[in-house]
């Protein structure tokens, strides 16, 4: 029954991300990256204010963190396969665009900060890339960015010591000065993440 709740819930969120960035896109026919988006949609409202904590242990402000390129993720440590598959991806994405003459940096920002320590999110960081900014904090603070980004997360029975966390996993562009560009789903390569942000920075 708790996974036909979490699956429903996940249905609603996906639906509502659909239409608001089909609505986003149809406001947004002067969009001047519309030759990168493929026939995706993107702009608008994704994103805003937070201050989470590093792995280094530092306040920090999505002014901070956002200063450069940026490819975001929410997730969580211990989640057993998608997000160390989509974090290993992204932060290829970052290598490949990086030899290409672009500094995109893999963040990922934890939607379980009661296990996801600041030691814990160093550890994890430190695997993945050595600029990925690994992002945790309070529960309210985690839960603002989450909300900020559209993001659902849903933790399953917390009396077991190895919950699992129901979540979305779009990873978005953010790029100083513009904000929300784009969104990527599970399925897009790192070689074609690359090349689709490549086009709206050399854009």
């Amino acid at each position: 029954m708790v996974k036909l709740y979490a699956g429903l819930a996940a249905a609603a969120t996906a639906a509502l991300l659909g239409g608001t960035f089909g609505y986003i896109y149809l406001m947004r026919s002067d969009d001047p990256y519309a030759a990168c988006r493929n026939g995706q949609v993107a702009g608008g409202s994704i994103g805003g204010p937070f201050t989470l904590t590093d792995q280094t242990g530092a306040s920090v402000t999505e002014a901070e963190v956002l200063a450069q390129p940026a490819l975001v993720y929410f997730g969580y440590t211990f989640c057993p396969d998608v997000c160390p598959l989509d974090n290993a991806r992204n932060a290829e994405a970052a290598d490949i665009l990086e030899e290409m003459g672009h500094q995109v940096n893999p963040v990922f920002i934890t939607v379980d900060p009661g296990r996801d320590t600041v030691e814990v999110m160093a550890e994890y960081a430190e695997v993945f890339h050595p600029r990925m900014q690994a992002l945790t904090g309070s529960e309210e603070q985690v839960k603002a960015a989450a909300q900020a980004y559209k993001v659902y997360s849903q933790a399953h029975d917390k009396t077991d010591d190895y919950y699992l966390v129901d979540h979305s996993t779009f990873t978005y562009l953010m790029l100083p000065g513009t904000g929300f560009a784009e969104f990527f789903k599970r399925e897009e390569s790192a070689d074609r993440i690359a090349e689709r942000v490549s086009c709206f920075l050399d854009g």
